[in-house]
């Protein structure tokens, strides 16, 4: 199964000579993993993204990843099949709110 996991990009780099080709290291609840963030040009170290396989595919708001997040922990096996098995060592991740 493949998903599109939320996580907060902590580090952005790119090369000095090809800006365009933008990466960065995503935390997803204490688990980091390089991305490519070059199909979010926008997003900048703070921000949110949804991840499909080492791809920043879109940018999302804190309270969009809390609820994708939720999602994903309830399907079992979900983050160690898309993070590897270390994920299953993370804490609780972002807060999920009431609306």
């Amino acid at each position: 199964m493949c998903l599109g996991i939320p996580g907060r990009i902590v580090e952005v780099r790119a090369p000095a000579d090809r800006p365009d080709l933008r990466t960065g290291v995503v935390d997803f609840d204490g688990i980091r993993r390089p991305v490519c963030l070059v199909y979010t040009p926008e997003a900048e170290a703070g921000d949110y993204v949804i991840v499909h396989v080492g791809f920043a595919i879109s940018r999302v708001d804190e309270e969009e990843a809390a609820r994708t997040l939720a999602v994903v922990r309830a399907i079992p096996d979900a983050l160690a099949a898309e993070l590897g098995p270390d994920a299953l060592a993370a804490g609780p991740g972002p807060e999920v709110r009431d609306g």
